[in-house]
């Protein structure tokens, strides 16, 4: 105790004593808010903490972290933004921001895991956003951009969500962004996927999809994401970065998000993505490009590629249906319909695959010498449709409408009668077709 008093003695001799005191006020107070913030108190929190951050401002990394928890909870509970008691605690939580980033060295010298200054840049820039009496939107993009750049695929789902939302905002208000916003959104979507991709927990990891999902919402609404102006704008990049397959890769998922895939933005993607790397998707897209220029048998070749790569069978049907489709339009109807069911085969509830298969049907009915028979064929396009509907409840008006359609020209029962049927006999059509059928 001696020596404990002797050298409380010298520091106060010294000049370092109300050094000394103001460190165990500091103590003291921190403690006090600490407990009370971790009881919700902010209202007695307050004061001892602001008195910290005044007096003590590296003393722990905590008491910024106390300090943004007691005036949200304060701005929170205030319903007017423009009242002088609002204005004041938010002009104070953005002080203890910058006081936060200000002191961030000295603060990570006392962290396990020190914090970038990238990271609360974006974390002061949700806060401003979300209790800003008015956000200043190029502001609040700037700091975002600034944090996105650096944390890339560390960076919070809430900091991704604002960022593209203040991008949305910028460019809507001003078309000379748009360049930039494709761009941004090109990048979000990476981070958010390189997030999921190593996210543990699956609440998280839950959130970051919700946030990966309204990413998409928000290019598609922009207003600007047509495919002329994706054209205009990745025509140039792509072109520019041949070699760059993760920059190709991500033109190419846009470019099919937004079925933008008859533009030549897209075909010469997905063909300098297959150079380096035959990717399924970069084989759908040269499938696509052939097609386009009719050379059916080469496009049979990329989509068989295609799916020979994709390991995901709901990606498959797509990528077999699309083939059906582009052969059925060049009237091969028979390879039209091998695809239509290996598209079944891989999704057995893929309603737009049997309407598809309808429609082949119904284009080219005429199997036998009577016209009659010949419109027995309906019964097996009907059959089709309401399979499409009983497997796939999203496409029923669309089933419903051809019913009605095809309905109109099945046959009449007497002129089947003179043929030898009635309703409820089977009979098998043939031709290319061979299924049988219900007469009813």
């Amino acid at each position: 105790m001696k020596i404990k008093a002797l050298v409380a003695a010298v520091l106060l001799t010294s000049g370092v004593g109300s050094v000394y005191a103001q460190t165990e006020n500091c103590n003291a107070n921190s403690s006090i808010s600490h407990e009370a913030v971790r009881a919700k108190n902010y209202k007695d929190a307050y004061a001892p903490c602001m008195a910290v951050l005044k007096d003590c401002p590296t003393l722990r990394y905590y008491t910024y972290s106390d300090a943004e928890k007691i005036l949200k909870a304060f701005l929170s509970e205030i319903k007017d933004r423009n009242s002088a008691d609002y204005k004041k605690y938010f002009d104070e939580l953005m002080q203890v921001w910058d006081q936060k980033l200000q002191y961030l060295p000295e603060l990570n010298k006392k962290l396990k895991t020190p914090v970038s200054a990238a990271k609360e840049l974006g974390d002061k820039a949700v806060d401003y956003i979300q209790f800003a009496p008015n956000v200043d939107v190029n502001q609040a993009y700037q700091w975002l951009k600034e944090s996105v750049d650096a944390e890339k695929g560390n960076s919070k789902g809430a900091v991704l969500n604002f960022f593209m939302d203040m991008s949305m905002r910028k460019v809507k208000a001003d078309t000379n962004h748009t360049e930039q916003f494709f761009q941004d959104y090109v990048n979000a979507s990476q981070y958010i996927d390189e997030a999921i991709a190593t996210e543990a927990k699956p609440n998280v990891k839950k959130t970051l999809e919700m946030v990966k999902e309204n990413l998409v919402a928000m290019f598609v609404n922009s207003g600007v994401a047509d495919c002329e102006s994706l054209q205009n704008i990745y025509g140039p990049k792509v072109e520019a970065n041949q070699t760059d397959s993760t920059f190709l890769k991500k033109a190419i998922s846009v470019l099919k998000m937004m079925k933008c895939t008859e533009s030549d933005a897209y075909f010469q993607a997905s063909y300098y993505m297959y150079k380096i790397n035959p990717t399924a998707d970069a084989a759908v897209g040269c499938a696509y490009q052939a097609y386009k220029k009719g050379d059916y048998d080469t496009a049979v070749k990329y989509f068989d590629e295609a799916l020979n790569m994709e390991t995901d069978n709901a990606k498959r049907a797509e990528m077999a249906y699309a083939c059906a489709g582009s052969l059925f339009a060049a009237k091969k109807l028979s390879q039209a319909r091998s695809y239509c069911l290996k598209a079944i085969s891989f999704n057995e509830n893929y309603g737009m695959a049997y309407i598809l298969l309808a429609q082949m049907y119904g284009s080219n009915p005429n199997w036998s010498d009577e016209p009659a028979l010949n419109k027995c064929t309906y019964f097996v396009v009907i059959d089709k449709l309401q399979k499409a509907k009983s497997v796939d409840p999203t496409v029923a008006d669309k089933a419903n409408e051809l019913i009605s359609t095809y309905a109109r020209h099945t046959p009449q029962a007497k002129d089947l009668f003179m043929l030898g049927y009635k309703a409820g006999d089977r009979i098998t059509i043939g031709g290319w077709i061979g299924e049988t059928t219900t007469i009813r």
